[in-house]
């Protein structure tokens, strides 16, 4: 399983906010949340999956701003491919909390 970090960026809004075109992106990932799993957060997505799947997923997520009218985006990514062992959110987040708990 990969892990990945998504930020998508549409350029040129017509206000500073963007937070409907976030909504928009995370209706992408409802529809597909039988295939990946994902959290959002304040500053970006994480997003886990099979990485094949998850390119799919996150090919369809940079076109929503497309079909809203943007002409320009930006989609910064992230990747996590860890292959020697399983992975996981929930893994790494508790690993490093047992490490603060010491």
């Amino acid at each position: 399983m990969a892990i990945v970090d998504i930020t998508i960026i549409p350029i040129g809004t017509e206000t500073p906010s963007v937070s409907q075109y976030v909504a928009d992106i995370h209706k992408v990932l409802e529809k597909n949340a039988h295939r990946v799993k994902y959290q959002l957060t304040p500053m970006n997505t994480i997003m886990e999956g099979e990485l094949p799947v998850l390119f799919e997923v996150i090919q369809e997520m940079h076109e929503v701003p497309f079909t809203k009218g943007i002409q320009r985006v930006a989609t910064n990514l992230r990747i996590d491919d860890r292959r020697d062992k399983e992975s996981s959110m929930e893994k790494k987040l508790k690993s490093v909390q047992e490490k603060l708990s010491e």
